[in-house]
C-alpha cells in the first residue's frame, strides 16, 4: 500500500502514480490507485490523498478500496483536484486508476471540529495574555491537562479517550499553543470560516476607522510617527492577501477542518480555533485530535516538532479503514464489533469493487 499527496497524479504534467503502478505491474502485481478523503472515513479533516494498493497476481485477488462510511460536502477546490486527475488520466491513459464516487448523503455526517475537540479544556489566550500569565518560550507536549467532563461527550472524544492500548481516564497531554502577542486580539474578532483575505480586510478596515475617528477629533493621522504609527504596527498583518490566501484560516465548529500540514511546525495560523473567546491557534492536542491520534499517544520533542509530526502523518482512522479493507481482500476477518474504531466507521460493507466500468 502506498500513500501520497494528490499531486502524485499530476506532478509537472506527469502521472507519477501511474508510473509506479506500471512498474509494479511489470513485477507481477495487480495494482489500483485512486483519490480518497480522510473525512469519508470518520476523521474530522478533509485530507485528500492518493492511495495505491498492489497484490501479487499469484494471489488471484483484485485490489479494492474501503467504501466511504461518512458523508461530507467538500469545500471548493477539491472538485478541481478530481477534475485535474481525470484529465491527466484521460490524456495519458491508465489501466490502473479507478475513481471512487463521493459518499451518499444518506451516510452518517462527517465528524466536525466541535465533535473532535470536545472535553478538552478551554484556554482563553487573550485574557491570560492581558493578565501576564502567558510567556514566550518552549512548550512541552508532555504537559498534562484535565478533561472538562468525567465521561466523553461525543463519539469522537470517546474514540480518542478509549482507544485500545492508549486509553486515558481524567487527563491527556500537549494542550499547548503558540505565544502570538500581536495576534491574540485579532483572533478575538474573527468569525468561523474566515480566510486570510477576509481577515486582512477586517484589520485594514479597523485601522482606517480608528484613523478616521482621530481625524474627526482633530488629532494627528500621520502614520509615520507617534500613536498612529504604533497602532498600525500593533494591528497590521504584513502579508499580501493576493499571494497568501490560505495563510490564516478560522475553523468552523460544524465542519471538518482543512488538511493539517507539516507547516504547522513553523506556524499554526492555518488552523485558528473557531471559538473567538479563546482567541488562539490550535494546540498540539487539538491538532492530534483533528488528525485522529488517541489521547494516550504522546509526541516526542518540543511543540514545533510535535506539530510537524502530526502534519506529516496519515490519520490513524484513515489508515485503519484501508487496513480493514486489505484484510477483507485477503479473507481475514476484522476485529470484533466491540472495537470502537469499527463502530465509528460502521464497517458492515467495507469494499468498493474496482473492476473496469465501476466508479
Amino acid at each position: 500500500m502506498m500513500e501520497n499527496v494528490p499531486d502524485m497524479m499530476n506532478h509537472g504534467g506527469e502521472n507519477v502514480a501511474e508510473l509506479v503502478a506500471k512498474s509494479l505491474s511489470d513485477e507481477g502485481y495487480e495494482v489500483r490507485y485512486t483519490l480518497l478523503n480522510a473525512s469519508w472515513y470518520g476523521t474530522p479533516q478533509t485530507r485528500e490523498r492518493m492511495i495505491l494498493i498492489g497484490i501479487h497476481r499469484d494471489c488471484g485477488i483484485e485490489p479494492q478500496f474501503p467504501k466511504p462510511t461518512h458523508h461530507v460536502d467538500l469545500p471548493k477546490g477539491y472538485e478541481g483536484t478530481k477534475s485535474t486527475a481525470r484529465r491527466v488520466v484521460k490524456d495519458y491513459g491508465s489501466n490502473h486508476h479507478r475513481f471512487v464516487a463521493d459518499p451518499f448523503a444518506s451516510l452518517p455526517p462527517a465528524t466536525t471540529a466541535a465533535d473532535a475537540l470536545a472535553d478538552l479544556p478551554h484556554i482563553y489566550a487573550l485574557d491570560l495574555f492581558r493578565k501576564g500569565e502567558l510567556r514566550r518560550g518552549m512548550k512541552d507536549p508532555r504537559e498534562v491537562c484535565y478533561y472538562t467532563s468525567s465521561e466523553p461527550t461525543t463519539g469522537w472524544s470517546r474514540l480518542m479517550r478509549c482507544w485500545d492500548g492508549f486509553a486515558t481516564t481524567t487527563a491527556t497531554t500537549g494542550h499547548v499553543f503558540r505565544y502570538l502577542p500581536r495576534d491574540f486580539k485579532i483572533f478575538a474578532e474573527l468569525q468561523p470560516g474566515w480566510q486570510y483575505p477576509r481577515i486582512w480586510e477586517h484589520v485594514e478596515a479597523k485601522i482606517s476607522r480608528w484613523i478616521e475617528r482621530r481625524r474627526h477629533q482633530g488629532l494627528s493621522t500621520d502614520a509615520r510617527t507617534g500613536e498612529v504609527r504604533d497602532f498600525i504596527q500593533d494591528w497590521r498583518i504584513p502579508y499580501d492577501p493576493s499571494k497568501f490566501p490560505n495563510k490564516w484560516w478560522v475553523l468552523d465548529a460544524n465542519k471538518p477542518v482543512r488538511t493539517l500540514l507539516a507547516h504547522l511546525g513553523k506556524d499554526s495560523y492555518s488552523h485558528i480555533h473557531y471559538d473567538a473567546d479563546q482567541a488562539r491557534t490550535i494546540t498540539v492536542r487539538e491538532a492530534a485530535r483533528l488528525q485522529g491520534f488517541p489521547d494516550g499517544f504522546q509526541f516526542a520533542g518540543s511543540m514545533n516538532p510535535a506539530f510537524k509530526q502530526i502534519g506529516n502523518s496519515v490519520p490513524p482512522l484513515f489508515s485503519y479503514a484501508i487496513a480493514v479493507a486489505m484484510r477483507s481482500m485477503l479473507g481475514v476477518p476484522i476485529k470484533p464489533s466491540s472495537d470502537l474504531r469499527v463502530k465509528h466507521l460502521g464497517l458492515t460493507h467495507t469494499l468498493i469493487k474496482t473492476t473496469a466500468g465501476h466508479e
